[in-house]
């Protein structure tokens, strides 16, 4: 099955981007976690998408080839037959999201063929076209496609409900593993240099760390963040398509000089110089950069979409406001801007839960479990 077996374990990874949003920042986090015990291969369906790439840590043996066929396009027969050619090799393909799907169904397709490695597939949530209702035809592709998987990792009860039940994975091949990250790096001060602008004593920020894309509905963070008063700024960091989105928002709602777009950061960094964190995404499964926020110690603003509620402290969730409704995420920031000790006990509380719940080494024991399972090797 692999021809590379007796040294250290190839893994491909195939993604729908390696832009840093959540999905990437945790692949590259696990990656620095195994160190040289892995050798990684990365492939984007968005080649110009790879920030995440510089958060993988120097000693991490990773490449990133540049003749891989294109994970975008119709799955006609020759184009699948491509795919799973340049898989051969490997001890482990791992899959990302829709994008990657064409590679799940080739590998379904000529797994025995061609001697393919094991695949575990790994799904975090849907974009904007799918943000309200899964399509159905996109429904039974991943039911096909996903029948000659291994395993298939989500993060919430709500992508493990739809594994299960909408696309018809068996209970023994999901795995939902919580995402974690190194609590201890994000409860540690920030740093302002990370960022190229200063924040000036007595300005207080609204902070997210997101993909600039469509489904995460950055213009509308804007204009609940309008009300704040004017020692409120908005820092949204991150990369992607809705950058002139935001920035006309920003105008429009009188907010230019009080929103900013640093780009990619480290997010350990960075974190912990917000006063409060938001969200105001269409759609989320189990965000990352939520958990980071809490182990910084912030209080969260967010609409109640996948887990988003039931990972905050309890007392946090008063200020988890409805779907799509945008003067309801504004109160909520309002009253949490107004207020220096709620949101002080808000942070520590979120800060507790996140030590005890959804720190980096639970996450990394479950999956080094699931891959290890799949390529039946430890590592």
């Amino acid at each position: 099955m692999s021809q590379t077996s007796g040294g250290v374990p190839r893994i491909l990874h195939l993604h729908s981007t390696f832009s840093a949003g959540g999905k990437e920042v945790r692949c590259a986090r696990l990656m620095n976690a195994w160190g040289p015990r892995l050798h990684h291969t990365i492939i984007s369906a968005e080649p110009e998408a790879m920030a995440a790439a510089a958060l993988i840590d120097r000693g991490v043996p990773v490449d990133y080839p540049q003749d891989f066929p294109s994970l975008k396009g119709k799955p006609t027969p020759g184009r699948l037959a491509r795919l799973a050619r340049a898989m051969r090799g490997f001890d482990l393909v791992c899959t990302y999201n829709w994008g990657a799907m064409d590679a799940v169904m080739a590998h379904r397709v000529f797994a025995r063929a061609f001697d393919l490695p094991p695949l575990v597939h790994h799904e975090d949530g849907f974009n904007e076209d799918e943000a309200e209702r899964l399509k159905p035809t996109r429904n039974l592709y991943r039911r096909a496609a996903l029948g000659g998987a291994e395993a298939v990792i989500v993060p919430s009860t709500g992508l493990e409900a739809t594994a299960r039940e909408v696309w018809g994975q068996p209970a023994r091949r999901v795995h939902r593993i919580a995402n974690g990250i190194d609590t201890a790096a994000f409860a540690a001060a920030p740093d302002p240099a990370a960022l190229p602008m200063p924040k000036p004593e007595g300005q207080r920020w609204v902070g997210t760390l997101a993909g600039l894309r469509p489904v995460k509905q950055l213009p509308t963070l804007v204009e609940a963040c309008a009300a704040l008063p004017p020692a409120w700024h908005l820092v949204i960091c991150g990369e992607g398509p809705e950058r002139a989105a935001i920035l006309a928002a920003a105008d429009r709602h009188g907010m230019a000089d009080r929103v900013h777009l640093p780009g990619a950061v480290d997010p350990a960094r960075v974190v912990g110089l917000f006063d409060i964190f938001a969200l105001s995404s269409a759609s989320e499964q189990f965000p990352l950069s939520v958990v980071e926020a809490m182990a910084a110690g912030l209080p969260v603003a967010a609409p109640d979409v996948g887990d988003i509620a039931a990972i905050l402290a309890e007392p946090n969730r008063a200020f988890i406001t409805p779907p799509q409704d945008t003067p309801a995420l504004s109160a909520a920031l309002v009253q949490l801007a107004s207020d220096g000790a709620l949101r002080a006990s808000l942070g520590a509380a979120n800060q507790t839960r996140a030590q005890a719940e959804f720190d980096l080494a639970a996450m990394l024991g479950r999956y080094t479990a699931v891959y290890a399972s799949a390529m039946q090797r430890e590592f």
